[in-house]
């Protein structure tokens, strides 16, 4: 990302540097952090590529889902050691992060989480490392107008943002020179039946923001992955089964981007719908009666990797694995919209050094752990089970 100069400045660009002070102004209004100068936006620019696979970087990090919970976030981020809990700026040098998906729902810091999260890639980025951030089934619901686990409190955050969003459209409109930016709150009712008058005003702005091609939904999840190898480990919201390996890893990725982006019409992709999609599967990811040779026969079609890491299923014993290690099951149920879990991330050392980062060693089903050996602040823990260590949250 790189940072505008005096010399970028010409008569013939000077309207895009105005267009972009003035979403830089809109973004601090709504969001309470700053963004830091960068050329504007080519509209003509092409679509960026999505990445499928990265290569194995010596500490990888995998958070569950956050369902719109900013500080509980910030605690899980700082677990990680990913950010500074006070400047909440990247701090986690080469670490390559993963959050599994489902930003979105159950809680009313939505939008502020998907700034912070799109801030820190950046960030994360120029030290080197990486955030990657996977779309969950809360996001496709929401693209696809289904808000049925929408807050009151989710549902005033977006009638803000959209009371905001206006006041920029109001200012490039006074700017002569600029090209008169179209209203994404066109063509949307303007009262919903069924809904309380009070919420009408938050659903339309969700509207605007999520729909495909919406203004927010374009521009922090489009780029978003739907499944990623990160070396020798892969991270799905769901999960994979046979036939959606078949389809592409990439060619899922890459259909995803497009119907976000518009596109693809307004219904998600097939795989992206249903109890055995990839972003509603809990086949691996309930109990501990898993499938291990169903699942090690997935990961064998996929060159390289040796498990699957997922989140969608909240697992109330924290984070654990099956199939010796094949499947890790993420989703602590973080939110207070969830179960108010306690925070726990995954970290993965060289690709071979498995472990919890918890916030608190007491919780419970580390009672049954109690018997293994201890190394160091680490537990030692047998089959079906992770090393672990306690830090602060």
């Amino acid at each position: 990302m790189e940072e505008a100069t005096s010399s970028d400045l010409t008569c013939g660009n000077l309207p895009r540097h105005l267009s972009s002070f003035v979403n830089a102004f809109v973004d601090f209004s709504v969001s309470g952090l700053f963004f830091p100068n960068t050329k504007p936006n080519n509209p003509s620019a092409p679509t960026p590529a999505i990445s499928t696979r990265f290569p194995a970087p010596s500490r990888l990090v995998a958070i569950g889902d956050l369902h719109g919970d900013h500080s509980k976030s910030l605690q899980a981020l700082a677990l990680a050691g990913l950010t500074d809990p006070f400047s909440l700026r990247w701090t986690g040098g080469a670490t390559v992060a993963v959050q599994v998906g489902d930003v979105l729902d159950r809680g009313g810091d939505e939008i502020r989480l998907l700034y912070l999260l799109h801030r820190l890639k950046f960030e994360a980025s120029r030290a080197g490392g990486e955030l990657l951030t996977i779309l969950g089934n809360h996001e496709i619901m929401n693209i696809e107008g289904d808000f049925r686990y929408v807050t009151p409190e989710g549902l005033d955050e977006f009638k803000q943002w959209g009371r905001w969003f206006r006041v920029g459209l109001s200012m490039k409109h006074l700017c002569s020179g600029l090209e008169k930016p179209s209203d994404p709150f066109k063509g949307i009712p303007t009262s919903f039946p069924g809904v309380k008058r009070e919420f009408w005003e938050g659903f339309r702005a969700r509207i605007a923001a999520l729909r495909p091609d919406g203004i927010l939904s374009r521009r922090f999840l489009s780029g978003n992955q739907t499944v990623v190898v990160v070396g020798d480990s892969i991270f799905v919201h769901g999960g994979l089964l046979q036939r959606h390996v078949e389809y592409g890893l990439e060619r899922i990725n890459e259909e995803a981007r497009d119907w976000i982006n518009g596109l693809k019409g307004r219904r998600s992709p097939t795989y992206m719908r249903g109890r055995d999609s990839v972003v509603w599967l809990r086949r691996f990811s309930e109990g501990f009666n898993c499938d291990c040779q169903h699942l090690e026969g997935i990961l064998a079609m996929i060159p390289g990797v040796r498990r699957m890491v997922m989140g969608h299923t909240i697992q109330e014993q924290g984070i654990n694995a099956v199939c010796e290690n094949r499947a890790i099951r993420i989703d602590v149920g973080l939110s207070k919209g969830c179960s108010n879990g306690l925070p726990e991330v995954l970290e993965i050392n060289g690709g071979l050094d498995l472990r919890v980062i918890t916030a608190n060693t007491l919780y419970d089903h580390r009672r049954v752990m109690r018997e293994e050996e201890k190394d160091g602040l680490a537990l030692l823990v047998s089959e079906n089970r992770l090393k672990e260590v306690e830090a602060a949250a």
